[in-house]
């Protein structure tokens, strides 16, 4: 079995994709508020691409791994 190829436009996405629905619809996926991002691991993330979106965010917060985005969002 391979490993999977890392998707190089992912954190990209997560600086440019707003939230399509609920309470913080038209924001930025990386502005998203830390507990908004457990709840969805709580209750489960939405199926798709947004979902692991979402999952990619939370697990890079999780970790302190935010800076990681910020050169990306000066270029955006």
């Amino acid at each position: 079995m391979s490993e999977p190829v890392p998707d190089p436009g992912l954190l990209m996405q997560l600086v440019q994709m707003k939230m399509p629905f609920g309470k913080y619809k038209d924001q930025l996926l990386c502005n998203l508020p830390e507990a908004y991002l457990e709840w969805f691991s709580q209750k489960g993330f939405p199926k798709g691409r947004l979902g692991m979106l979402l999952q990619t965010l939370y697990e890079i917060r999780l970790n302190g791994l935010g800076h990681l985005l910020e050169p990306l969002k000066e270029r955006k």
